[in-house]
């Protein structure tokens, strides 16, 4: 099993910046993907961002240019770091962790809120 711990979140105004932290522990496999997942209101999660083990990365078209993932493998934790905020990223951002030992496991966070509002 593995536990997934955010921190980070919270109100800014547009154009604002926020930092979203995931820690992980437990049963963690050296080869994963970690990542940041969104859901607003009425709509379906999305993927926001991810990052591989070896560093290879995969954004939304709606956040690239403005969003920064980063992971350090060592502590595992992954970091989202978001600039440039618009009302539209409003939502609640769930930390993910993704490997595969003979089949696919996910594994969620309890989820952040992010409020960008003037």
């Amino acid at each position: 099993q593995v536990q997934l711990v955010e921190s980070g979140g919270g109100l800014v105004q547009p154009g604002g910046s926020l930092r979203l932290s995931c820690a992980a522990s437990g049963s963690i496999f050296r080869i994963n993907v970690m990542g940041w997942y969104r859901q607003a209101p009425g709509k379906q999660r999305e993927l926001v961002a991810a990052i591989g083990t070896s560093d290879n990365t995969n954004y939304a078209d709606s956040v690239k240019g403005r969003f920064a993932i980063s992971r350090d493998n060592a502590k595992n934790t992954v970091i989202l770091q978001m600039n440039s905020l618009k009302p539209e990223d409003t939502a609640v951002y769930y930390c993910n962790l993704m490997q595969v030992i003979g089949r696919r496991y996910d594994y969620w966070g309890q989820g952040t809120q992010v409020t960008v509002s003037s």
